[in-house]
């Protein structure tokens, strides 16, 4: 059965937490001026990660260079310089929180001549000096598939290398403008097969992708190494924004998982509230909860 874009269906609705966790996290993150991909992105477990006294952190500030049309970060072509003090205050950060696993991802920078990776590598090694028994999950971009810049994170052997592919190849002009399918397959390959690193990838569905596409994609993920997926409900930030197409029900998302476990993938999440680091314990095995 379909659900269109209309009133959101009964298990989309989100019963909101908060409590001393969250105000603890929340004051935390205001206190060293950090954001998170949590509150930038508009992403529906906030209440339910930051009651819990985790959070995603975004590093190189909260604009993006890219104009994707699913995502609620802010846009422009020249955002404002980098906070050279942003690694040291993630750092701190991870250690107050007392993490033991650390979910970075950043912001798009096609505007630094690296995109930002000099930065990744000084944030990893400032969480690693303060706290070096914490793990490190890194969602990275496509630093516009320069390699070197790629490699210079991937040398910091993070614990899970994650770059999301989003969606299915035919709806990347629509949804992904200025991004490459095929680049972000490479990209993943170029993660396991060089590195040596866990790798992992994800999609939003409910954007007008046909079943078949999302297997093809899956199988796409898995020829290039990719060892753990996410699969979500895609959500319109706003009126600006790509519409929904049609809500995915439970069944379908349950469906999706056993398609992915049979092409191969070793940890699979999907659900309507999946996100790229949503419970990311449930996909590396005795590492503490993040979101």
């Amino acid at each position: 059965m379909e659900h269109g874009p209309g009133k959101k269906p009964d298990w989309l609705k989100i019963r909101l937490t908060s409590g001393a966790s969250f105000a603890a996290t929340k004051q935390l993150l205001n206190r060293h001026s950090l954001h998170t991909v949590c509150r930038s992105a508009m992403c529906p477990n906030l209440h339910e990660c930051w009651s819990r006294g985790t959070a995603t952190f975004l590093l190189l500030g909260n604009v993006c260079t890219r104009s994707c049309r699913f995502c609620a970060v802010g846009k422009a072509a020249k955002p404002p310089a980098p906070d050279p003090l942003e690694p040291e205050k993630i750092a701190l950060a991870v250690q107050s929180m007392r993490l033991k696993h650390a979910v970075l991802t950043s912001v798009t920078r096609d505007d630094l001549y690296d995109g930002g990776a000099e930065y990744w590598v000084e944030t990893i090694r400032a969480i690693r000096s303060l706290t070096p028994s914490v793990t490190i999950e890194c969602l990275i971009p496509d630093f516009q598939g320069n390699e070197s810049a790629m490699d210079v994170v991937m040398r910091e052997a993070p614990e899970v290398l994650n770059h999301n592919i989003e969606t299915v190849p035919s709806l990347y002009k629509n949804v992904r403008p200025q991004a490459d399918y095929t680049s972000s397959l490479r990209l993943l390959q170029r993660a396991k097969q060089k590195h040596g690193l866990t790798t992992k990838s994800g999609l939003m569905v409910g954007m007008g992708e046909t079943a078949d596409e999302v297997s093809i994609s899956l199988k796409d993920l898995i020829d290039h190494g990719c060892d753990m997926l996410t699969i979500g409900q895609y959500l319109q930030p706003s009126a600006l924004h790509l519409p929904v197409e049609r809500y995915i029900t439970p069944d379908e998302f349950d469906r999706y998982r056993k398609i992915a476990e049979s092409a191969g993938f070793q940890h699979v999440q999907s659900g309507p509230f999946v996100r790229s680091s949503y419970h990311a314990e449930a996909l590396t095995s005795n590492k503490e909860t993040v979101c």
